[in-house]
C-alpha cells in the first residue's frame, strides 16, 4: 500500500484515520495526526462541519516489538495498539497495591448497599455524588490542574479537600497525570489514552503508577503544588482522610451510611470521572480541529457537571467554561460565574472569539 522507513501495519479495514509520526516530536508517539487529500466530516457545534483526517494505515514506530495487535473500538475511529504487557504479569509496587485495594474495597461496599438501604442514607449518597463531582471538576480539574481561575486559599483548600474524599487520588497526583495527560495526549506517554484499549484508559491506568512515573516523569510539573505544605500534607497522609471519612459515616449512620456514603457514591462518581477520560476520547462530535481524539459527549457532559464538552476542553485547556454554547449545559461553570459574581472567584479565563476562529482553521 505504501512504505515508510519504519514499520506499516495496514489497516484500511479498520478506521477513517491515518497517523504518521511526526519527526519533530519528542513524545515517543505511538501515533500522531497525518492529514491526506480526502477528508471525512463531522457536525461542528454551529450546525457545518469540521474536517476530519483520514487514515488509512498505522506506523508502527520506535519499539515495533512492543505492540502484538491491532483492533478498531467499535464505532469510532480510534485503533488500539494492544501492548504485550498484560495488566496480571508485571511488577506490582506497594502503592499500587494499595490502590486496587482501596477501590476494591468501595466496590464490595456497593454491593452491599441494597441490604442496607435507607431513605436518610440514599440522600446521602446523593449529596455527597453531587459534592464530590464538583469537588473534582472545580478543584482538581479546572482550579488546579490549569488555573482557569483563582480562588482565596481557604476556598482553594476546602474544595481541594472535598475532592481528597473522592477518593480519587490526592492533589498533587491526580493534577500531575492531568497535566502529562495533555502535554501527551494519544502517545505512548499518555497516562490514559484509548489506543492502549478502552478499559486501560478508563480505569486499569490509575494502578499502573510506576509506568506513568517512568514514561512521564516525576511531579516536576507540578512544582507549584509541591510548593504549599497543604498539597504535600495531602499527599503523606491521604490513605489516612480516607480511613477518617468511612469512620465518620460508620459512627453517623451504621452500616447503611457507608455503605451508601462510601460505596455507592465513591463508585459512581468515580466511573463519571473515568468517563471522561475514555468516552470523551472514543464517542461524540468533535467542534475544533485539535491533534487527539477528544470528543464533545452531551451525555457525559450531563453526568459530569459539564466535564463532557471535552473536545472544547483540549481546544482550550485554559479555559474555566467548557461548555462553549448556551446550549451546552456546564454546571461547573454557572458556580465558578457564581464565585466570580460575588468576588470569590477572579482571574477568569475564558476562550477569545479570535481563539475560537484559529481553532476552527
Amino acid at each position: 500500500m505504501a512504505s515508510l522507513s519504519t514499520t506499516l501495519k495496514p489497516l484500511a479495514s479498520f478506521s477513517p484515520f491515518v497517523k504518521q509520526r511526526n519527526p519533530n516530536s519528542n513524545s515517543n508517539a505511538l501515533f500522531t495526526y497525518h492529514t491526506p487529500n480526502s477528508t471525512n466530516y463531522m457536525l461542528s457545534k454551529r450546525g457545518g462541519s469540521v474536517a476530519h483526517k483520514k487514515l488509512t494505515f498505522v506506523a508502527v514506530h520506535d519499539a515495533p516489538d512492543q505492540v502484538e495487535s491491532f483492533s478498531r473500538i467499535p464505532f469510532s475511529e480510534v485503533v488500539v495498539a494492544r501492548e504485550k504487557k498484560p495488566f496480571w504479569k508485571r511488577s506490582w509496587k506497594l502503592g499500587e497495591v494499595f490502590k486496587l485495594s482501596r477501590y476494591v474495597v468501595v466496590h464490595l461496599l456497593s454491593l452491599w448497599a441494597p441490604f442496607h438501604f435507607s431513605w436518610a442514607a440514599f440522600r446521602l449518597f446523593f449529596w455527597l455524588v453531587i459534592i464530590k463531582g464538583i469537588c473534582i471538576t472545580l478543584s482538581y480539574h479546572r482550579n488546579l490542574s490549569h488555573r482557569s481561575f483563582d480562588l482565596p486559599k481557604w476556598l482553594e483548600y476546602l474544595f481541594a479537600y472535598g475532592g481528597v474524599l473522592a477518593f480519587q487520588g490526592d492533589p498533587i497526583e491526580w493534577v500531575s497525570n492531568h497535566r502529562y495527560h495533555h502535554k501527551y495526549c494519544e502517545t505512548q506517554r499518555d497516562p490514559h489514552s484509548p489506543i492502549q484499549g478502552f478499559w486501560y484508559s478508563h480505569v486499569t491506568w490509575i494502578f499502573d503508577t510506576g509506568s506513568i512515573l517512568k514514561k512521564c516523569g516525576g511531579y516536576e510539573n507540578v512544582s507549584d503544588l509541591l510548593r504549599q505544605p497543604f498539597y504535600r500534607f495531602l499527599q503523606r497522609t491521604f490513605g489516612l482522610h480516607q480511613i477518617a471519612f468511612g469512620l465518620l459515616l460508620y459512627f453517623c449512620g451504621g452500616m447503611p451510611f457507608l455503605a451508601w456514603g462510601l460505596g455507592v457514591a465513591t463508585v459512581v462518581r468515580s466511573h463519571t470521572t473515568f468517563l471522561v477520560n475514555s468516552v470523551c476520547h472514543i464517542w461524540g462530535t468533535r467542534a475544533w480541529n485539535t491533534p487527539d481524539f477528544s470528543k464533545n459527549n452531551w451525555w457525559v457532559a450531563i453526568i459530569t457537571f459539564g466535564e463532557g464538552w471535552h473536545n472544547n476542553h483540549h481546544a482550550f485547556e485554559f479555559s474555566a467554561r467548557h461548555g462553549l454554547e448556551w446550549w451546552q449545559l456546564d454546571v461547573t461553570w454557572y458556580l465558578i460565574r457564581f464565585l466570580k459574581a460575588i468576588g470569590l472567584a477572579t482571574n477568569v479565563k475564558l476562550p477569545t472569539e479570535a481563539q475560537k476562529r484559529m481553532a476552527r482553521n
